[in-house]
């Protein structure tokens, strides 16, 4: 049985960052995106509000620390990876405005790359 998976496609800075990531925190977030690719969704991937239909944010605790990886599915035919990066607010869960201001240029300049 062949799986109708989407490829996955990486904003260069996002990549960059991910690379940064533990070795085990980029294996799980791997994985997510997998699950997503296959037009479905993993339990640590959850929508990311304000920034339209299609953006999820993939949220993982690993050893002590959070890891973030921010992906759209609506943009093109790929699935694509805008943002990456380790969470080190103390305030809550709630991603930090600056994160999600650089989510929507990111968004914001790939769709007009790809038109």
């Amino acid at each position: 049985m062949s799986r109708d998976t989407r490829p996955v496609s990486w904003v260069k800075a996002a990549h960059k960052d991910f690379e940064g990531f533990p070795e085990g925190a980029q294996i799980e977030i791997l994985r997510a995106l997998t699950i997503a690719a296959e037009g479905r969704k993993a339990d640590s991937a959850k929508p990311m509000r304000g920034l339209g239909s299609g953006v999820f944010e993939i949220a993982l605790a690993w050893r002590g620390d959070a890891y973030r990886t921010v992906y759209a599915v609506q943009i093109d035919e790929d699935l694509w990876v805008v943002h990456a990066f380790q969470k080190k607010s103390k305030t809550g869960i709630k991603t930090p405005k600056a994160e999600i201001d650089l989510v929507r240029h990111r968004l914001k300049r790939l769709k007009e790359m790809l038109k």
